[in-house]
């Protein structure tokens, strides 16, 4: 039971993850400090960095898709609200109620400027406290130190997010019709809507620290994961067809052409010289192509044949994906599975529901 005292806390807080979020602060907070102690040199009057970009640290590297913790909120958050604290030591004489005045303010401006940050908070807290830093550096303090250090923090997070292909500065990229139309793309038109996000927030009176386009992700996976958990009898290897077409990846384009036509299919397993696929094709890829095959492929979605059949609805939902294909350990075709056949085994499931 002690040891739940470690649990994350987080959604998604895996231990790789953590230790992601170690070693990314480590090195935005050693870089920060380095560089700043070079351009400014170092004494008690210029200091390597200031305390808030340790907090900014903690969001940037362990929660890089909260709205807080993006590049805006980090970088105009901390120096908006060290501009604020400055302001109200220089107006309001007695110190109690400066610091607090100062807090409120910087929420505020930062809610108005959409720059909230928690951090910034702090931030405001030292200017408003003031001391040797802050009297010899005078307004120049929002700026160096604190702008600069958040510059150059959100500088090696974007670089460290990168290298590590994680998503940021972080953007929820909302599901769009795949066929240039108005309308929306097919795993929107049905379950809840946007609308219905908006009311349960509003009916919760709570402020939750994800984008709304995330919740809307987050919502739709929870709805294919619960319809593939309760229909988990029901397997890919129980629906695929295992006598598959395919095409060597030195084929000429014509030859895989003319293989779709025939079997009037929309997507061709690629196999390589060792049997292995190679990836897929389809008339979009071969409609002006010449020379082999392996030359205009696209990558295939391949599950394990013993995932729950539901589990394939986001790949063939998503407007682009026809077919997926179902490879062993090896590498080597097993089965395929047709937007078709999933409909197909959706409709008997739902019948044998019914009953």
């Amino acid at each position: 039971m002690a040891f739940r005292l470690f649990s994350p806390i987080l959604a998604g807080a895996t231990l790789r993850e953590r230790v992601l979020a170690c070693f990314g602060a480590f090195v935005g907070i050693a870089l920060a400090g380095a560089v700043c102690g070079l351009a400014l040199g170092v004494d008690r009057l210029h200091p390597l960095i200031v305390a808030p970009i340790g907090a900014s640290a903690v969001l940037l590297f362990a929660v890089p898709a909260s709205p807080l913790a993006q590049p805006w909120p980090i970088i105009g958050g901390n120096t908006i609200s060290a501009l604020v604290g400055m302001a109200v030591a220089h107006v309001v004489g007695d110190p109690t109620l400066a610091i607090g005045l100062a807090v409120a303010l910087s929420i505020a401006i930062m809610s108005l400027t959409r720059s909230l940050h928690p951090p910034g908070g702090a931030a405001a807290l030292t200017a408003a406290l003031g001391g040797p830093v802050v009297e010899h550096a005078g307004w120049l303090f929002a700026f160096v130190p604190v702008a600069l250090n958040s510059i150059l923090l959100v500088g090696v997070g974007i670089v460290f997010h990168r290298l590590a292909r994680r998503n940021y500065p972080h953007v929820a990229v909302p599901a769009a019709s795949t066929h240039g139309t108005a309308d929306p793309p097919t795993q929107l038109r049905s379950g809840f809507q946007p609308g219905d996000i908006d009311a349960a927030l509003e009916a919760l009176h709570e402020t939750f620290d994800i984008d709304r386009a995330d919740l809307q992700r987050l919502f739709r996976q929870v709805e294919y994961q619960a319809l593939a958990r309760n229909s988990g009898t029901l397997l890919c290897r129980d629906i695929m067809s295992r006598d598959v077409v395919q095409v060597d990846v030195d084929a000429d384009v014509d030859v895989a052409r003319a293989l779709l036509l025939e079997h009037n299919i929309r997507s061709l397993p690629v196999i390589d010289a060792a049997g292995r696929l190679a990836g897929t094709v389809g008339l979009r890829e071969l409609a002006d192509a010449r020379g082999r095959v392996g030359d205009v492929l696209s990558r295939a979605a391949t599950p394990s044949a013993s995932a729950p059949a539901m589990s394939l609805l986001p790949a063939l939902t998503d407007g682009r994906t026809h077919a997926v294909i179902l490879v062993d350990d090896a590498g080597r075709i097993e089965g395929l599975i047709t937007q078709t056949d999933l409909l197909a085994a959706t409709a008997r499931l739902a019948v044998a529901t019914a009953r």
